[in-house]
């Protein structure tokens, strides 16, 4: 009884590996926005990003990254704008459009980013993207806006902010490359 419960684990194993398909890219964002006193803000992130493919609808995956500047959100926490930042953000994905040449998909997941100042930012949800599969091993990939709740806080300050909504703002927005193994 033993062996055959083992034979059947072992053999899913190999199932979910045969239709399991890896990918690595990533993504970099550039957002510029203006600030109460007229002056211009420029923030940009590298994002290299890894994910699994477990069938053809999910997959997990995760972006580890670096920035630097801060989102028009993070004004009012004292957050400079040449303030380098280090972003971690795992992620399940459901791909619920599936065609020849583009893929529509949400993540939810995590996303945590640590600023080099003593900000830490905390946001849990659902991000919206499309993949357009250019050929068999690449997609140009875009993921834009944020639904979920977002915590901010300064260890300096002793501020703790926390809200609910969505965002579909330039500092939501990234494209990327993805290479299909």
């Amino acid at each position: 009884k033993m062996k055959k419960i083992l034979m059947t684990m072992v053999a899913a194993v190999i199932a979910v590996s045969a239709s399991a398909q890896v990918y690595l890219g990533g993504s970099i964002g550039v957002g510029v926005s203006k600030v109460k006193n007229g002056e211009e803000k420029t923030t940009f992130k590298l994002l290299p990003e890894i994910g699994y493919g477990i069938n053809g609808n999910w997959a997990v995956g995760t972006v580890i990254g670096w920035g630097k500047g801060n989102p028009v959100s993070l004004e009012d926490v004292s957050v400079n704008s040449d303030e380098t930042y280090f972003k971690l953000s795992p992620y399940v994905r459901y791909t619920f459009v599936h065609s020849k040449f583009v893929n529509v998909f949400v993540d939810g997941g995590v996303d945590y980013q640590h600023y080099k100042g003593g900000v830490n930012n905390l946001e849990v949800g659902l991000t919206p993207g499309v993949a357009v599969n250019l050929n068999r091993h690449f997609s140009f990939v875009t993921k834009v806006g944020f639904l979920g709740w977002k915590n901010t806080k300064n260890s300096d300050s002793g501020l703790d902010t926390q809200a609910w909504g969505a965002s579909f703002d330039n500092n939501h927005l990234t494209f990327g490359l993805y290479y299909n193994f």
